[in-house]
């Protein structure tokens, strides 16, 4: 016997159902009852068991409420005339206490789609603009990779509804489609400018080439500073060939500025050798000053300019120092000379003679004068002429002085 089922003697099943019982099945006549009620109870422990499944997915929210929905609509069907001894009527009621928690669950999926579908809206138009902003900029390098990285992006997202789907796609697509097309049109302008870059790169290097052997250092080298200018401004030539082109174009640089370098070394050389002869030829100089003997001395310094003049060119960084010694002792000769010059003037001489002469006849006069007012008792005449006197004899004494200076 069981608390909601019973055998009775001819082996009928019931199952009690509220107030009554209901028939379920028969049981071999004169088997045993209790392996009956045990059979049957096994079955309603099976319906017991799929219902406390249901109950523990839609408390923890593992099922959707559409699922859970079809899922109790089929127990319940397992319910309706069930073959099983059970409280039948518990599980129909667990199984209603079930709907309002789909209801809850259908609130909540919806506010979360509603909130899935604002996210994916947001995150469709970002990637729209992102697309959009791409294709009006100039990006040829970074560009293809990011629109490629937003595909991607965009395919993980969920659908939006059809229309809205449809028109950030459209967008999407078409600043693709706009930004490839400008991004072949550049490196189809690119690709023109290379080759006209290679072409002129050529000609440059077959210049170059022909200028490596030249001997003319300062114009050479003026003349590849023109050419490396006209090499930038030409701009790159394709990828492939570049190097190459540059490769040429400096080697035939590096052979003329090697041999610009070796010639400058031998030149540097040569000059330091220079500069010893000129320090050697400046020791003799310089022990011409002070001036003693002027002839012997310009006779000195006529050859010592010559040889120095012969010895050649020097260093950069020696010539102000050589220079300056060497034109300290022109200079002293010089002035030398000049002062030999004032001494002996026979025109400055002449004129000191007839200066001198000049004062002497005037001096005879002025005693003459004093002479005739002494004897005419003119003391103030004579205190003047006196004074006159003393003027000129003054005069005459410098004169005199200079006149010695000529002589």
């Amino acid at each position: 016997m069981s608390d909601w089922g019973r055998v009775d003697a001819d082996g009928n099943v019931y199952v009690k159902e509220g107030d009554g019982e209901r028939l379920i099945g028969q049981w071999v006549t004169g088997g045993d009852a209790d392996e009956a009620i045990a059979f049957y109870t096994r079955r309603f422990e099976n319906l017991e068991t799929e219902v406390d499944l249901l109950e523990k997915r839609v408390a923890a929210g593992t099922v959707s409420p559409d699922d859970a929905t079809k899922a109790i609509a089929t127990v319940r069907e397992q319910l309706v005339d069930a073959q099983a001894i059970g409280d039948l009527a518990s599980l129909s009621s667990r199984l209603d206490a079930l709907e309002p928690r789909l209801a809850e669950l259908r609130a909540q999926r919806k506010v979360e789609r509603e909130q899935r579908t604002a996210e994916a809206t947001a995150a469709k138009t970002r990637i729209v603009e992102a697309a959009e902003k791409i294709a009006a900029g100039q990006d040829w390098r970074n560009g293809a990779d990011k629109l490629r990285a937003l595909l991607d992006e965009w395919k993980a997202l969920p659908r939006l509804s059809k229309s809205a789907d449809d028109e950030l796609w459209h967008r999407f697509s078409t600043a693709r489609t706009a930004y490839t097309k400008k991004r072949k049109a550049h490196f189809g302008e690119q690709s023109v400018k290379r080759d006209q870059a290679q072409k002129i790169k050529e000609r440059l290097i077959v210049e170059a080439e022909a200028l490596s052997g030249s001997t003319d250092w300062g114009a050479t080298s003026a003349a590849y500073r023109d050419l490396m200018q006209q090499w930038k401004a030409a701009g790159s030539a394709p990828r492939n060939v570049e190097d190459k082109l540059w490769k040429r174009f400096r080697a035939a640089q590096d052979v003329f500025f090697s041999a610009r370098e070796a010639a400058n070394a031998a030149q540097d050389t040569e000059y330091a050798q220079n500069a010893e002869v000129k320090r050697q030829i400046l020791e003799e100089a310089e022990a011409l000053v002070p001036v003693k003997d002027l002839e012997a001395t310009r006779k000195a310094w006529h050859d010592i300019a010559d040889r120095w003049e012969a010895a050649g060119k020097v260093p950069r960084d020696q010539i102000k120092e050589l220079e300056g010694r060497i034109r300290a002792v022109e200079r002293a000769i010089r002035e030398a000379g000049e002062q030999e010059w004032k001494r002996t003037d026979p025109e400055k001489s002449a004129r000191a003679d007839d200066m001198i002469t000049k004062l002497e006849d005037a001096i005879s006069a002025i005693e003459a004068d004093i002479a005739k007012a002494e004897a005419a008792s003119d003391t103030k005449k004579v205190a003047k002429l006196r004074e006159n006197l003393e003027s000129r004899q003054a005069f005459l004494e410098i004169a005199r002085r200079t006149a010695s200076d000529f002589s």
